[in-house]
């Protein structure tokens, strides 16, 4: 196994070096150069010519991607022309809002999605499974920024229950539980509009996948037995829905991070997604090559994640 782990961490270097030269190539053939903000308006053309020179804008593509090559060898990422920090710094002041808010709304999507789809496909053509399946097609339908900004109207703007955006309440200092509930009172809008589309898919698939293995000859065999039908789902069914799940499951952890930016900008929540936003408006390319080269970091980590799990869950399977 830890041959195997070490074999897939040597595959991703080529696979990530592809990623850097896509993303260097594409933002360094945007229009205009992304120091001008930094400038003082009032210097002179020869000034700024002589600045960016210095700064290496001028140089050929190729040596300025290898500059930046050997620099994310180092460690470092640049510097943010709108924050004025290092990128590093700059994304991990913010990582963390956006993993909490992630991975909340994957836990609530699988503890919303498994369920119901194994009760529509043990319940198939019930009235529970056309409910099911109405509420899974208009999570998949309705835009998340139409429902964030419809839950906002609802629950903040009419109903006064829920703060309509920011992390935690301006003006007062928390501490302790208080601080972890304002929190948590905060995030709970901007979760469920990041789990809707997450539960709607992850409920089909987990429906469809259990009525083909409902329909398989060992499942037909126990019921024959006269196992309990309840057995037959939970610990023979579902167990072997699992490894399915778990790629469909651990697939979805990018599309989290990279979902969080409308969701993040609609409620104004401080993570990955709107720093990703703001850095495309106030053209921070630097900022925006680490925000990419992170989320395709987590990608590929991802990958291995699942085959880790394949082995944890199931013990017929084997790596060499």
């Amino acid at each position: 196994m830890r041959k195997y782990i070490f074999k897939r961490l040597i595959q991703t270097v080529p696979v990530l070096i592809g990623i850097s030269i896509i993303v260097f190539i594409l933002i360094k053939f945007q229009p205009g150069d992304p120091f001008s903000s930094m400038m003082d308006p009032n210097l002179s053309q020869e000034m700024k010519e002589k600045m960016l020179e210095q700064l290496g804008y001028n140089d050929p593509v190729l040596i300025q991607y290898f500059k930046w090559l050997l620099n994310i060898f180092q460690g470092n990422l640049g510097y943010s022309i709108q924050f004025k920090q290092s990128v590093i710094s700059v994304i991990g002041s913010r990582i963390g809002n956006t993993v909490i808010l992630s991975f909340s709304s994957m836990l609530l999507s699988i503890l919303i999605a498994i369920p119901c789809g194994v009760i529509s496909a043990t319940k198939q053509f019930s009235k529970t499974d056309y409910i099911v399946t109405v509420f899974a097609f208009i999570g998949l339908s309705i835009p998340s920024f139409f429902f964030g900004m419809l839950l906002i109207k609802i629950f903040a703007v009419d109903l006064g229950w829920l703060p309509i955006s920011g992390m935690v309440t301006t003006g007062i200092s928390l501490k302790g539980w208080s601080f972890a509930f304002d929190v948590a009172k905060h995030m709970l809008l901007p979760m469920i509009v990041l789990a809707l589309m997450n539960t709607a898919s992850l409920m089909r698939y987990t429906r469809s996948d259990m009525i083909d293995i409902l329909k398989t000859d060992y499942i037909r065999t126990a019921r024959a037995k006269g196992v309990k039908r309840r057995r037959i789902i939970y610990e023979h069914a579902l167990k072997n829905e699992l490894l399915p799940l778990i790629t469909v499951i651990t697939m979805q952890i990018p599309s989290l991070l990279s979902g969080a930016l409308l969701t993040e900008t609609i409620f104004v929540w401080p993570g990955i997604g709107r720093l990703n936003y703001n850095a495309v408006i106030s053209r921070d390319f630097p900022l925006i090559m680490g925000i990419v080269m992170m989320v395709a970091i987590i990608s590929l980590f991802t990958n291995l994640l699942a085959d880790i799990l394949y082995v944890i869950v199931d013990k017929r399977v084997k790596f060499d």
